[in-house]
């Protein structure tokens, strides 16, 4: 019975996407060509959005922007994650920070990643590091928040109970703390990634010479809004795979162990 719905649900779903995707050619159609409301290259049609990705990938541009922008994330994030765990475990244990620097960690993250770009340049000049730093800067605040919260909210009666068995100070942290902690920890680091592919491509957009960014800028800049549009939607696209291939999976892993996820 799950089965025949998750079927449905998956048939559903294509059938959405295609009546959307043929609603959005006829507005293009008729916005264009009946009532002429809008010129052609002022907005993207599904014809022209295809085309251009055949153009794109056809002469290797599209595969050479997922990877450098692939790459470039990954490292980012993997860099955030590291600094994001370090500075929330400071946080946790050094009540005067907690008490004065977390109000102010959380100020900051609010900033659009863009705010961060001119010091990118100022500092690291147009480069990769430049582009790294507003990865950075925009996802390694949110992951120590997301650390310093999971393990502060973990329940007291865990810990409780494990003191009355005997476990203290690093059994203690790794037996039951980031145990109990790792659901919530596990979304903190989605929402680090979401927060760092965004910063990827405010970096790219400003000092990139090659990526999904740098793609968008040159179809800006060549008032060809098809290859905007397909950017944008590679961006997407790739942003859900992520999520729900590597992150997704971890979380019905982990909640499976618990005994309260069923699928």
């Amino acid at each position: 019975m799950y089965k025949k719905e998750k079927k449905q649900t998956i048939l559903g779903s294509i059938l959405f996407y295609i009546g959307l995707l043929v609603l959005w050619q006829i507005v293009f159609w008729m916005g264009t060509e009946v009532l002429a409301i809008w010129e052609s290259y002022t907005f993207p049609s599904i014809v022209g959005i295809i085309e251009r990705f055949f153009e794109l990938w056809k002469d290797g541009t599209i595969a050479e922007s997922i990877g450098y922008s692939l790459g470039r994330g990954v490292i980012g994030y993997i860099i955030s994650c590291i600094i994001g765990c370090i500075v929330g475990a400071v946080i946790l244990n050094v009540k005067y920070l907690n008490t004065y620097l977390k109000p102010m960690l959380m100020g900051i993250q609010t900033l659009p990643s863009i705010c961060w770009v001119p010091f990118a340049i100022l500092w690291f000049g147009l480069g990769e590091n430049s582009i790294l730093f507003v990865i950075i800067m925009g996802s390694a605040l949110s992951i120590a928040l997301s650390v310093e919260s999971s393990v502060r909210n973990v329940d007291k009666i865990y810990v409780q109970a494990a003191s009355t068995m005997g476990a203290k100070g690093i059994k203690m942290l790794y037996k039951v703390i980031i145990p109990a902690a790792i659901p919530m920890l596990i979304s903190g680091f989605r929402q680090g990634w979401s927060f760092a592919w965004r910063a990827l491509m405010a970096g790219e957009v400003i000092s990139s010479s090659v990526g999904l960014g740098y793609t968008l800028m040159v179809g800006r800049n060549l008032a060809d809004i098809n290859q905007v549009m397909l950017v944008m939607i590679i961006i997407v696209i790739i942003g859900i795979i992520v999520d729900k291939v590597f992150f997704s999976f971890i979380e019905k892993r982990v909640l499976r162990k618990r005994g309260v996820y069923i699928g």
